[in-house]
């Protein structure tokens, strides 16, 4: 078995210099380390890597001259130890000593009084090296230099609140079957089980949980009574404005949150396509179906290729949950703040015009199309669907009633917030 921190440096090497992202390299490295550290390997991979511009930044100080390319496992690791020091409970002695002593299990023992050098000054001159630190922008914000200058530019009045939610974890919230009992009482059900929790503000559906726990300690998950799925997330169905005997499409699936919340939300649907272009995430729809009891017409099919998927049948409704930054889901994901880069951004929005141009042909007349992303920049959110109103002279943009975040131009935004839902987008269009 691997020894912690040694498993921790393997992952923070895979997603900072190969570029793969912490949901692929992680759950390998869990199964290598005994089960009582599972928890902190955890811990020191998504801390630090949501951290990381901050602790890179301070590295540059702190070091006399970068490491060789063969040798970045030792800057991931001086990266996890200030990590360690300046967010944990972890006492700076245990963090540096554990540190030292992972240095020797990676066979790099010359570099033992390095590492101890470099950890010991930041403990003696950390406030000196903040204060010197303060006015430079990816210190403060822990956000690389291209994405917090476009959130800055997006939520100048707001970009404060963002960065500090990015930069800690979310809350765990479930979504409760309601076809199986209310809301109220899966509350009054945690209580009895000694589980705190309290109703979400912005989902009817939602319950927030004061404290996390594995999904295997809630009563009714196996059964299928509660989903896990951010608050915002669960607004998607409810927006869709369902109704008995409708078409449904879900575009863009995996991992198929939204699909079962439709199911549940209107069980009498004429029909209901999920369709996801990976068809190895399917297997997590398929399972989501499977606990929950419900069913759908799974395709694997790239969305826009209609030609390639369709029956030619209408539908009254589609769901785009569109491909996008992630930048509403930073916190979930840290990884996020290394792996995107800012031409991506024009690139999904390319391919969010792509898909939004091959699927509005498949909504009837008098049908609604929900345009969803967990971004935060307009550029693929509004920006997207001003354009597609400018392509299309038979899509009206309906207002959202629902008084969630802030009203823009064609839809509503939700930005994440502190200790409540992450960042989402939301427009609805009709086809008049």
């Amino acid at each position: 078995m691997l020894q912690v921190r040694v498993a921790a440096v393997k992952v923070l090497l895979a997603v900072t210099r190969d570029g793969v992202s912490l949901n692929q390299c992680l759950p390998e490295l869990l199964t290598q380390v005994i089960e009582r550290d599972r928890p902190l390997l955890q811990d020191l991979c998504y801390g630090t890597l949501r951290w990381y511009p901050r602790l890179n930044t301070l590295l540059k100080e702190l070091l006399e001259k970068p490491f060789r390319t063969k040798d970045q496992d030792i800057h991931v690791l001086l990266a996890c130890a200030l990590y360690q020091i300046m967010e944990t409970r972890i006492p700076d002695h245990a963090a540096v000593n554990e540190t030292v002593a992972a240095i020797k299990k990676m066979k790099k023992s010359w570099a033992k009084g390095l590492v101890n050098g470099v950890l010991r000054r930041f403990i003696r001159e950390r406030d000196s090296l903040n204060a010197q630190l303060a006015g430079n922008g990816v210190y403060l914000h822990a956000h690389p230099k291209w994405l917090y200058k476009r959130i800055e530019q997006a939520w100048p009045q707001d970009s404060v609140t963002v960065f500090a939610a990015n930069n800690h974890s979310g809350p765990m919230t479930l979504r409760v079957n309601q076809q199986r009992q209310s809301r109220a009482n899966y509350l009054a059900t945690l209580q009895a089980a000694g589980i705190e929790a309290k109703a979400t503000t912005v989902s009817a559906d939602g319950v927030q949980l004061l404290k996390a726990r594995g999904v295997e300690a809630l009563p009714g998950f196996a059964e299928g009574q509660l989903s896990v799925q951010d608050e915002a997330a669960q607004l998607a169905a409810r927006l869709l404005q369902l109704e008995p005997g409708q078409r449904v499409l879900d575009a863009c699936c995996a991992p198929g949150g939204k699909t079962c919340h439709i199911l549940e939300c209107e069980p009498k649907l004429d029909a209901l396509v999920a369709l996801d272009i990976d068809e190895s995430r399917l297997e997590r729809v398929k399972e989501n179906f499977e606990r929950l009891n419900v069913k759908a017409t799974l395709v694997a099919a790239d969305a826009a290729a209609t030609d390639q998927w369709w029956d030619g049948q209408l539908f009254d409704r589609i769901l785009l949950d569109a491909p996008c930054s992630a930048t509403g889901v930073i916190r979930r994901h840290p990884d996020i703040k290394l792996l995107r880069k800012p031409d991506d951004i024009t690139h999904l929005a390319q391919l969010q015009a792509e898909l939004l141009d091959a699927l509005w042909p498949l909504l009837k007349s008098g049908g609604k199309l929900l345009y969803a992303t967990c971004s935060v920049l307009p550029e693929e959110n509004d920006a997207s669907i001003t354009g597609f109103i400018v392509r299309q002279s038979d899509a009206e943009v309906i207002p959202i009633a629902a008084e969630v975040g802030m009203q823009t131009p064609v839809g509503r935004q939700l930005l994440p917030t502190m200790g409540g839902h992450d960042g989402f987008y939301y427009a609805l269009l009709s086809k008049s």
